[in-house]
């Protein structure tokens, strides 16, 4: 490994603790999500607005560990988050026209991503057969949002509250990840 390499390897294993602080956040905005009684499309798009523009702080965050190729794809995805949450505050009766939709989409490239990310990281790490597992759940649940239940407001609801709960774990497992390499960098 490079001495390049090397300084960003060590660099980002000295941050797993912000995934784990990240991961539990995102626990709990499910646990809160689940909780509520949403019954107007208005509460429903405030949700989404707020949410995504967690996300969307959550992906610039992640800048501080991520390589030069993949901090383009945290700014994008960022960014993207950002305006869509404030496009469902400013709009919350469109917003909810198109939120399932949406959804569908964001929980089919999170479920690729996620399946990616497990089969790249078998060989290295002993749980990636969790975050396989979560990303063919999030494949499936984009096709089932795909289908005729998108007009019922609880299950919007529980699509909001579902990928904030993937998001939690996905959040723990790189936590994780970074901490057994930290371990190996060390050793190293």
């Amino acid at each position: 490994m490079m001495l390049e390499e090397r300084d960003l390897v060590e660099d980002a294993a000295d941050r797993w603790w912000l995934f784990l602080l990240t991961g539990i956040t995102w626990l709990i905005v499910a646990l809160i999500i689940f909780q509520w009684n949403y019954t107007t499309v208005y509460a429903v798009s405030f949700l989404f607005g707020f949410i995504a523009i967690f996300a969307g702080v959550n992906e610039f965050v992640s800048l501080g560990v991520s390589s030069s190729g993949w901090k383009v794809v945290h700014v994008i995805l960022g960014v993207l988050f950002v305006l869509a949450g404030i496009w469902a505050l400013v709009h919350p009766h469109n917003a909810f026209a198109t939120l399932a939709g949406l959804m569908g989409f964001f929980l089919l490239f999170k479920g690729i991503f996620d399946l990616m990310a497990a089969f790249i990281a078998r060989g290295a790490f002993e749980l990636w057969w969790l975050q396989l597992l979560v990303g063919i759940i999030e494949i499936l649940l984009a096709f089932w949002i795909a289908g005729s239940f998108k007009n019922k407001v609880i299950l919007l609801v529980a699509y909001v509250g579902i990928i904030a709960l993937s998001r939690g774990i996905t959040e723990l497992i790189l936590a994780f990840k970074l901490k057994g390499l930290r371990r190996r960098v060390a050793v190293a």
